[in-house]
């Protein structure tokens, strides 16, 4: 009887996680970004957010790799952008421990986190980096970038701000772009889980619950990448910024109680 019941309690988890990670890899398939914010958003509603983020590791880092090979230029964008990249290192492993004992606080970070990227999409905030700007001032933009982002990972589980309006302002070509967020994303998830796993949150169990999440993302990525030249591109974020919003809203409602 207790087996049964436990059993029937851990399906609408299942179905959530399956939901959760079909939905987020199509995001990601369509946009190109948005798996492990919409992963750790929905996440974050049923289980601690700490959690949620060890869960997304293995999706988040099997499709950002697989973005980040698909362009030209890994050598030159990762010789560029390597002063953000080790800034994201450092912010992630200074803030360890804050996902793990953040409790109700982790949580309304995340969705203060999703409101303001939210806030920033739906307003179509694009920055730019001035072109008379030196390369050094450049990398240190990139480096102090970096250390908040990794940062705001260490807090929310969350790598997008300010790394991708960072990156959209140095007015990268578009494949370029594409390729740097996946070097980024890529990076951030690389130190969320060793985070993680110094904290004791990504162990062995966490690790085989993520690798079976890798199945359906990758399935909703390549039906989002096959949805994406059959939609309207501009619609569909704004969906996708309006839906993000109400999540985050959600969750610090549900940390004020």
């Amino acid at each position: 009887m207790m087996n049964t019941q436990h059993l029937t309690d851990l399906i609408p988890l299942l179905l959530l996680g399956l939901a959760t990670f079909v939905l987020a890899g199509f995001v990601k398939g369509v946009i190109g970004l948005g798996l492990p914010t919409v992963a750790v958003g929905l996440l974050g509603l049923a289980m601690p957010t700490a959690q949620a983020a060890a869960l997304l590791i293995v999706p988040s880092l099997v499709t950002n790799v697989w973005q980040l090979l698909a362009g030209p230029r890994f050598a030159a964008l990762a010789g560029r952008l390597w002063p953000m990249l080790v800034g994201i290192c450092v912010g992630t492993w200074a803030g360890g421990g804050w996902l793990a004992n953040g409790g109700n606080v982790a949580g309304m970070a995340l969705g203060i986190a999703l409101l303001v990227y939210a806030a920033l999409g739906l307003a179509a905030v694009r920055l730019h980096v001035p072109k008379r700007w030196s390369a050094a001032r450049v990398s240190a933009l990139g480096a102090g970038m970096g250390v908040v982002t990794g940062l705001v990972t260490a807090a929310t589980g969350v790598f997008v701000i300010p790394a991708v309006p960072f990156l959209q302002a140095l007015d990268l070509e578009r494949d370029d772009l594409v390729q740097a967020l996946g070097l980024s994303f890529t990076v951030s998830t690389v130190a969320l889980a060793a985070g993680l796993a110094r904290d004791g949150i990504f162990h062995g169990h966490a690790i085989g619950v993520s690798l079976l999440a890798l199945a359906p993302a990758l399935g909703g990525m390549y039906f989002g990448q096959w949805v994406r030249g059959r939609v309207s591109a501009p619609v569909f974020r704004r969906c996708f910024f309006v839906g993000l919003a109400m999540l985050g809203a959600e969750l610090v409602i549900q940390h004020l109680r």
